[in-house]
């Protein structure tokens, strides 16, 4: 019998080492369920740098190449914080963003977000969901504020591994004062690969759905049904959790 691990804080990098700390002191290398809860938003400023050099010399992705599937933030910057903007210039750059990177062959997560594939058309689920907590102080049909990631028709495959989708879904939730809470849903997460870029994204992305819904973002909430440590050894991931505990860390508010 596994039993569920909270993680709650107010620093997304002091949580993902509470988490990797668990796996190193415990036996396995997986936990079953994670639940995680962030709120201030805060990460320690050299946190992201010394993951992201551990990273490279594993040929792996960084944080931000990582999280900006999720939200792609930087566009957001280019396009002046104009939404609409945003969804016409990740449309058109999409064919060539799937080119870049092969692993976005089946899509990106920001792409199916804004871009679902329907019965008969495209559909932009971010969209629908501003919409709807625009409406007023009470969201008539919350039910509305969802959207899905996964796409049976597509990723339901034989494949021996397939990478995407492993957020499954999120949620959001309208507080009584004016705040938003994230939900999301992983049927399996990559500790070291992904989980990191994986919170910043997520975050970013409550970040852009309660500014554009003129909302405070309170709360991210992220269930992983399973938290894998993937491809370091337990040796390995102590190595790598004393080399971000010497650095110095200053807690900055993500932005």
């Amino acid at each position: 019998m596994t039993t569920p691990l909270l993680i709650e804080d107010t620093n997304v990098s002091k949580a993902w080492i509470r988490v990797l700390e668990h796996i190193i002191d415990n036996n396995g290398k997986e936990i079953c369920p994670l639940v995680l809860s962030i709120t201030e938003f805060n990460e320690d400023i050299s946190f992201q740098e010394t993951l992201n050099l551990n990273l490279a010399s594993s040929q792996l992705d960084a944080v931000q190449t990582v999280s900006e599937t999720i939200f792609p933030k930087s566009l957001y910057i280019y396009c002046k914080e104009n939404r609409f903007a945003l969804y016409k210039e990740y449309k058109k750059n999409f064919p060539r963003i799937q080119k870049i990177n092969p692993s976005n062959r089946n899509g990106t997560y920001f792409q199916r977000l804004i871009s679902f594939d329907g019965s008969d058309k495209k559909i932009n689920q971010l969209e629908i969901i501003i919409s709807s907590l625009q409406e007023g102080a009470t969201v008539k049909r919350r039910s509305k504020l969802q959207a899905s990631i996964f796409n049976p028709e597509k990723d339901h495959s034989d494949a021996m591994y397939q990478g995407f989708p492993c957020l499954q879904h999120v949620t959001f939730y309208k507080t009584q004062n004016n705040g938003l809470i994230l939900n999301s849903f992983y049927a399996i997460q990559h500790l070291y690969r992904r989980a990191y870029g994986n919170w910043i994204g997520l975050i970013n992305l409550g970040m852009f759905i309660a500014k554009e819904s003129n909302l405070n973002f309170e709360r991210f909430n992220c269930y992983i049904g399973v938290e894998q440590l993937d491809r370091l050894t337990k040796s390995e991931a102590k190595k790598l959790l004393q080399k971000l505990k010497d650095n110095s860390l200053e807690n900055v508010f993500i932005s």
